[in-house]
């Protein structure tokens, strides 16, 4: 068991190893579409990469999701273990849709074992949602 410092000071070297290891400048909030960002998560039981939808406007919401779940088989394709999840709940308890990856290995943000393999699969997986997209770019933007 880590005190709250010791927690702190590795989450805080799991990001900043994963920055040098894999130094690039990655999508995440510069969408240019309001509540449609990306986001690395790592915690003690999981990690993954997530497309969040969560527009101040719940028809924008709305209207952002709907346009994914039209895209759905085409991101399918090309990540066959995508999930889309309407109603996903955040450890704060508010609700968002996010569509995400989880990593399957074993993972714990305390074990700096686990991080490498975590590093790969940001990497392999942030590339390919973002690709995504870009290619689509222009019509996830049609829905509001």
């Amino acid at each position: 068991m880590f005190s709250k410092e010791e927690a702190a000071k590795l989450r805080k070297e799991f990001w900043t190893s994963f920055g040098k290891s894999f130094p690039r400048k990655w999508l995440l909030y510069n969408t240019k579409i309001k509540g449609f960002t990306f986001k690395f998560v790592a915690d003690k039981k999981k990690a993954m990469v997530c497309l969040d939808i969560e527009h101040p406007d719940e028809i924008a919401n709305e209207l952002l999701y709907d346009q994914m779940l039209s895209l759905k088989v085409l991101l399918e394709i090309e990540i066959p273990e995508i999930i889309f999840n309407e109603a996903y709940e955040l450890e704060s308890g508010k609700i968002i849709r996010r569509i995400y990856v989880p990593f399957d290995d074993t993972f714990n943000i305390h074990n700096k074992n686990t991080w490498r393999n975590c590093y790969e699969f940001y990497v392999d997986e942030m590339s390919k949602l973002e690709l995504f997209f870009y290619e689509y770019e222009d019509f996830i933007n049609q829905a509001i």
